[in-house]
């Protein structure tokens, strides 16, 4: 079960549905199923908070995510701070909504096995999330 959750933040998410549908496609391409992914949508205080008290880290992030995948089932509890995803937007000279739903299927991606941390893991994973993206404008097309 997918579900989108809004903490003192509106996401602005438009197509659930469809973005849902998106998500278990994206999954089932790794070879794992979804199981329970809950995407919590939050400020960057509280981002920053969450990022104190569980990883130990002192600064702002768009996405944390807390990987609970067992075996080949896909389930995490992901916060978002719509404040950085907004403020990447505008970084990156993307629509607000393009780099949420970068976002949303970066998170998924890291439950998939991806890593991001060194170059050559990042520019796997921005390839990863342009074909994602890109399979989320064809099924939004249809």
């Amino acid at each position: 079960m997918i579900i989108f959750n809004e903490e003192n933040a509106k996401s602005k998410l438009k197509n659930k549905r469809i973005l849902k549908q998106w998500i278990k496609e994206v999954v089932d391409d790794y070879g794992l199923v979804v199981g329970d992914l809950c995407y919590i949508f939050c400020t960057d205080d509280k981002i920053l908070e969450v990022n104190r008290q569980y990883l130990s880290h002192d600064y702002y992030t768009d996405i944390i995510t807390f990987d609970y995948v067992d075996g080949s089932v896909c389930s995490a509890d992901m916060f978002i701070s719509v404040d950085t995803v907004l403020s990447n937007s505008f970084l990156y000279s993307s629509s607000y909504l393009c780099e949420m739903h970068r976002v949303l299927i970066h998170g998924v991606l890291h439950l998939c096995g991806l890593k991001d941390k060194s170059p050559k893991d990042s520019i796997i994973m921005r390839a990863a999330e342009d074909k994602a993206l890109l399979q989320l404008k064809l099924l939004l097309e249809q």
